[in-house]
């Protein structure tokens, strides 16, 4: 088939990369120019690199416009694959090819719809993340199901090891769903829109620790917010504190969220929890830290005793 092809970052490469390697005809690419953003930053192998390596034909755009719509006429795709494009297509883009638009989304939807899946599913608990090939049409990320596939989040998951294995599922999917849509044997599967959970992209306030969540959610948050991405953080006497590594406390400690405790093992143990003044409550030990200096150090190091507490605001 014909292919145009949407995308951005990481996510926009490889799925470039798999479409050079198959037999379709890739016939041009849109894609974003580079962002400052922080979270665009992180995952930001050039798409634009690697179409004009391979002398395919490439339209940088924010969001679409007449140009944009000219360049499609002039390419007269089958269809359009989409990965990682950022804003909002209008019917006049993703419904010109016979085939319509087909997006990849790093979800299993229709759970984790919207931003930054793979981080959010981690935090919230959920047992897995993935990849779905589905249809485009007028929501964000609702169209009907044409492949998924799963990746487990084993008990140590970080976000950073639960990112690659999805972005290595793409060439898989995306090459079965359009082996699938080639040869119409395709069986689109309409999403529960009733189960849909939407989520916002994430800045850095959302990777501040809330001392009142449980410990079990504050580990997942550190583990989500492993590098490259913006660390979890916290502060402690005034100072920014990073938090790299930390794990859910073997005894249970009482008091008030946010007190620097005790030694457990080769960490430190700080009281979580918004009811942990009742004593059945796990601590998150914090085994390494990053101060503002880009220094990174053992929680012995850091925490020579307990006392004091760690706190959302300098």
């Amino acid at each position: 088939m014909r292919v145009a092809m949407f995308g951005y970052q990481t996510w926009g490469h490889r799925t470039l990369d798999a479409l050079l390697g198959s037999t379709h005809d890739i016939v041009g690419v849109v894609t974003h120019p580079a962002s400052d953003h922080a979270y665009e930053k992180i995952w930001d192998d050039s798409v634009e690199q690697l179409a004009q390596e391979h002398g395919i034909p490439v339209h940088l755009a924010r969001r679409p416009d007449d140009a944009m719509i000219a360049r499609l006429t002039e390419w007269r795709p089958d269809i359009i694959v989409a990965n990682n494009w950022r804003t909002w297509l209008p019917p006049e883009v993703y419904d010109r090819p016979p085939h319509g638009t087909l997006n990849l989304h790093d979800s299993l939807l229709p759970a984790f719809t919207g931003f930054s899946p793979v981080p959010w599913a981690l935090i919230s608990g959920a047992e897995q993340v993935g990849i779905t090939a589905h249809r485009m049409d007028g929501g964000l990320d609702t169209g009907d199901i044409a492949v998924q596939r799963a990746v487990p989040i084993g008990p140590r998951s970080t976000g950073t090891e639960l990112v690659r294995a999805t972005i290595d599922l793409i060439p898989e999917v995306l090459l079965h769903a359009l082996q699938q849509i080639e040869t119409g044997t395709v069986e689109w599967r309409p999403q529960d829109l009733d189960q849909r959970v939407f989520f916002h992209r994430r800045t850095e306030l959302d990777s501040l620790i809330d001392w009142t969540w449980p410990a079990e959610d504050i580990d997942r948050l550190v583990r989500a917010m492993s590098d490259p991405y913006p660390s979890a953080h916290t502060y402690c006497r005034g100072e920014r504190l990073e938090i790299l590594e930390a794990h859910v406390s073997t005894f249970r400690y009482g008091g008030t969220p946010g007190r620097i405790f005790i030694r457990e093992g080769d960490g430190m143990a700080v009281v979580a929890g918004g009811d942990a003044y009742r004593g059945d409550r796990r601590a998150l030990v914090i085994d390494r830290v990053r101060t503002p200096d880009g220094v990174e150090h053992t929680a012995n190091a850091y925490f020579p005793t307990g006392g004091g507490y760690l706190s959302r605001e300098p």
